[in-house]
């Protein structure tokens, strides 16, 4: 039977469309993570809380590649699988929790606001993707929209948790861009779930050296944040996201994340009962259409 004209084009725009519905999946999982982290801390401690998620998600990905059978991967991937596990599986989630000992969840969307503007240097980098120069010009001013929103009522001089923070942007963007690439051959969930296992010789032991003295104190809030982190957060958000970066460009999915500090903002006055003002909602509005014309200009 002869191919319908267009068919190779609608092909291409029903993968695009499921790439972007899949990176939205993925960022609002990603948008509570600050919140989740923030309640785990108020019961354990942040090298404990770090070492301990990437221990459950590496479990939980062990389980899953068995179960599934899945190929090991190849030894040139290793690099590839290493760089990701720094970034996402040990990077972020350790810097970002030591950074919220001492500033706040809000706080933190400020930076969170530059993480696309990082995944789409170190995409350019590592993959050779190039953007035109429209797209990196509404990349910057979808970063200032929202480090600027983010921003407003902050004072005080950069302190540690700063400096943490923008540490936590560039390798989880590096890790972001890199599973990318490797999600293209291997799949996206084969990627976080390698790389959650490959840190498991050590995320076990040290979430025992680190484990708190009297876990029976530790209230449910603190316990559910960790859960969250660990499964929604470090494993099945990444299920969505690095499919969505193989298949929709790194540099273009990645724009997605200029939503995250608005939706993150929401989940915090859901769950911690934060006021959501007119400006959140003019600013996110911008930030979409942002986020539309980088699409169309990737």
């Amino acid at each position: 039977m002869k191919a319908l004209p267009g068919g190779a084009g609608l092909g291409a725009v029903t993968r695009q469309s499921g790439a972007w519905i899949d990176g939205l999946i993925g960022v609002a999982i990603f948008s509570a993570s600050l919140v989740a982290t923030r309640l785990a801390l108020t019961g354990m401690d942040a090298l404990f809380l770090s070492a301990a998620r990437a221990a459950l998600a590496g479990l939980a990905g062990a389980a899953a590649l068995l179960i599934l059978r899945e190929a090991w991967p190849r030894r040139s991937d290793l690099g590839a699988l290493a760089i990701v596990a720094v970034g996402v599986v040990v990077g972020f989630p350790l810097l970002t929790a030591l950074a919220l000992r001492t500033v706040g969840a809000a706080h933190g969307t400020v930076f969170v606001g530059l993480l696309p503007l990082s995944t789409a240097l170190f995409g350019a980098l590592r993959s050779g993707e190039r953007p035109s120069a429209a797209f990196w010009v509404l990349s910057v001013l979808g970063a200032l929209v929202t480090v600027g929103f983010a921003a407003r009522g902050l004072d005080g001089p950069p302190g540690p948790g700063d400096a943490f923070m923008l540490a936590a942007i560039l390798v989880c963007g590096l890790g972001y861009a890199e599973g990318g690439i490797l999600a293209r051959r291997l799949g996206g969930w084969q990627v976080i779930a390698w790389a959650t296992v490959l840190s498991l010789p050590l995320s076990p032991p040290l979430a025992l050296v680190f484990s708190p003295a009297n876990p029976g104190a530790i209230p449910l809030p603190a316990w559910a944040g960790l859960g969250y982190v660990a499964l929604f957060s470090m494993l099945i958000g990444f299920v969505f996201w690095y499919r969505a970066l193989a298949r929709g460009g790194i540099a273009a999915i990645g724009q997605l994340q200029l939503l995250q500090p608005f939706l993150g903002l929401g989940v915090a006055a859901l769950v911690l009962g934060e006021r959501i003002e007119p400006a959140m909602i003019a600013a996110a509005i911008l930030v979409a259409a942002c986020v539309a014309l980088a699409r169309r200009l990737a």
